[in-house]
């Protein structure tokens, strides 16, 4: 009973957090017990096997159902990466093809203001289904809506191309300024995403936001992002927005029910919900 109870909390979990690992787990399991399989580390391998398998195949479905992937790895020429090789591994680099078409247009266009310059995403979406969640997001169930890493630099002033503060892309907040409004100085709750992991921003290195290229980026989104390519939103949080000077209905605040977006861009195209 406590094996069957551990293997389907095994699934739920690598269902959550890569859609298709639980779907995997369940053939390595089949196959395990075909093969006699018994040695953990073999059973270990053969799960691997079956998720890499696995991945490789919603690469290749995936455009039937109008997702594609983003880039995972910066090199050839290339301007857009995932954050993180893990958002890949982990199959949540998938976007519905418009959306991947401004990633790319964002990423080129601030490149040639700036050379050298990598843009790096983090959280899409998974490969398949409509509405399937991708937890913690309260969207990004659709293919349209990714999120941006900002750009930093040191304590010197000197840009870190393709570096984020935390190692996720996440969670590092970049603190509101004495005097600068609080959109929601008591939304604190249990039923809001809004955290502000105090004891987490410590830890994350001495770097700060890169002002040019972040307000390149959020200018061309509000611009030609919204005339060629139909982006409906881009969500920050107001002190940033005032900080660089980027004045547009589009580029607005994503709610006190819904995470800080104080640590990353979140860009929306049209016919979406939620944050």
């Amino acid at each position: 009973m406590l094996r069957l109870v551990a293997r389907l909390l095994i699934f739920v979990l690598l269902t959550l957090v890569t859609q298709i690992g639980g779907l995997a787990y369940l053939v390595a399991l089949g196959l395990a017990r075909l093969l006699r399989v018994r040695h953990e580390a073999l059973r270990l391998g053969l799960f691997l096997l079956c998720y890499g398998a696995a991945s490789i195949i919603a690469m290749l479905v995936a455009p039937s159902f109008g997702r594609v992937p983003l880039p995972c790895l910066a090199g050839n020429g290339e301007t857009l990466a995932a954050q993180s090789p893990l958002y890949c591994v982990l199959n949540r680099n998938y976007v519905a093809p418009e959306l991947r078409e401004v990633a790319l247009a964002l990423a080129e266009h601030v490149d040639a203001e700036f050379p050298g310059t990598t843009t790096l995403v983090v959280d899409g979406s998974f490969p398949f289904l409509d509405g399937f969640p991708l937890l913690p997001h309260l969207s990004h169930g659709n293919g349209r809506a990714l999120d941006v890493a900002y750009y930093y630099e040191d304590a010197e002033g000197r840009f870190r191309n393709g570096v984020t503060r935390s190692p996720i892309g996440y969670f590092a907040f970049e603190q509101p300024a004495t005097g600068d409004v609080l959109p929601c100085p008591a939304q604190q709750d249990g039923l809001s995403l809004r955290w502000d992991l105090d004891a987490l921003q410590p830890l994350f290195p001495n770097y700060r936001l890169e002002p040019q290229r972040t307000g390149a980026a959020l200018r061309w989104l509000a611009t030609a992002g919204v005339t060629r390519f139909g982006v409906r939103s881009v969500f920050i949080e107001p002190h940033l927005k005032q900080a660089l000077g980027v004045n547009s209905s589009h580029i607005r605040f994503q709610g006190c029910r819904a995470a800080r977006h104080d640590d990353h861009l979140h860009i929306q195209l049209g016919r979406s919900g939620g944050v």
